[in-house]
Protein backbone atom coordinates (compact mmCIF):
# COMPACT_ATOMS: atom_id res chain seq x y z
CA UNK A 1 0.00 0.00 0.00
CA UNK A 2 2.85 2.60 1.16
CA UNK A 3 4.48 1.54 -2.29
CA UNK A 4 1.43 2.16 -4.20
CA UNK A 5 1.23 5.77 -2.94
CA UNK A 6 5.01 6.45 -2.94
CA UNK A 7 4.77 5.15 -6.77
CA UNK A 8 1.82 7.56 -7.72
CA UNK A 9 3.63 10.29 -6.34
CA UNK A 10 6.51 9.60 -8.32
CA UNK A 11 4.29 8.80 -11.67
CA UNK A 12 2.38 12.16 -10.62
CA UNK A 13 5.62 13.97 -10.17
CA UNK A 14 6.88 12.98 -13.85
CA UNK A 15 3.33 13.75 -15.47
CA UNK A 16 3.63 17.10 -13.85
CA UNK A 17 7.22 18.17 -14.96
CA UNK A 18 6.32 16.75 -18.23
CA UNK A 19 3.38 18.90 -18.65
CA UNK A 20 4.91 22.05 -17.47
CA UNK A 21 7.56 21.32 -20.12
CA UNK A 22 5.29 20.58 -22.72
CA UNK A 23 2.96 24.21 -21.64
CA UNK A 24 5.94 25.81 -21.46
CA UNK A 25 4.82 26.41 -17.20
CA UNK A 26 7.12 26.47 -14.54
CA UNK A 27 5.66 25.38 -10.92
CA UNK A 28 7.04 24.16 -8.16
CA UNK A 29 7.47 20.58 -7.28
CA UNK A 30 4.32 20.32 -5.28
CA UNK A 31 2.36 22.00 -7.83
CA UNK A 32 3.77 19.29 -10.43
CA UNK A 33 2.95 16.52 -8.41
CA UNK A 34 -0.70 17.46 -7.86
CA UNK A 35 -0.71 18.66 -11.34
CA UNK A 36 0.37 14.63 -12.37
CA UNK A 37 -2.25 13.21 -10.10
CA UNK A 38 -5.10 15.40 -10.59
CA UNK A 39 -4.27 15.38 -14.59
CA UNK A 40 -4.55 11.20 -14.05
CA UNK A 41 -8.05 11.46 -13.12
CA UNK A 42 -8.73 14.33 -15.48
CA UNK A 43 -6.99 12.95 -18.50
CA UNK A 44 -8.46 9.35 -17.81
CA UNK A 45 -12.13 10.95 -17.86
CA UNK A 46 -11.82 13.12 -20.66
CA UNK A 47 -9.71 10.92 -22.39
CA UNK A 48 -12.29 8.15 -21.74
CA UNK A 49 -14.90 9.82 -23.20
CA UNK A 50 -13.47 9.57 -26.52
CA UNK A 51 -12.62 6.02 -26.02
CA UNK A 52 -8.80 5.98 -25.24
CA UNK A 53 -7.05 4.42 -22.23
CA UNK A 54 -3.57 4.38 -21.02
CA UNK A 55 -2.58 0.79 -20.03
CA UNK A 56 0.40 0.28 -18.25
CA UNK A 57 2.96 2.62 -16.46
CA UNK A 58 3.82 4.76 -19.77
CA UNK A 59 -0.22 4.68 -21.12
CA UNK A 60 -1.16 5.71 -17.52
CA UNK A 61 2.09 8.71 -17.63
CA UNK A 62 1.02 9.76 -20.79
CA UNK A 63 -2.85 9.90 -19.67
CA UNK A 64 -1.70 12.05 -16.71
CA UNK A 65 0.87 14.36 -18.79
CA UNK A 66 -2.60 14.99 -20.98
CA UNK A 67 -4.81 15.93 -18.30
CA UNK A 68 -2.23 17.89 -16.40
CA UNK A 69 -2.03 20.27 -19.57
CA UNK A 70 -5.52 20.47 -19.40
CA UNK A 71 -5.56 21.53 -15.97
CA UNK A 72 -2.57 24.39 -17.16
CA UNK A 73 -4.74 25.38 -20.26
CA UNK A 74 -7.84 25.81 -17.86
CA UNK A 75 -5.66 27.52 -15.19
CA UNK A 76 -4.74 30.21 -18.08
CA UNK A 77 -8.00 30.95 -19.40
CA UNK A 78 -9.61 30.92 -16.10
CA UNK A 79 -7.07 33.31 -14.62
CA UNK A 80 -7.19 35.86 -17.45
Amino acid sequence: MIFGLIWTLVLGGIAGWLAGKVMNSEGSMIRNILLGIVGGVVGGIVLGLIGIQGHGVIGGTLVSVVGACILIWLSRRLGK
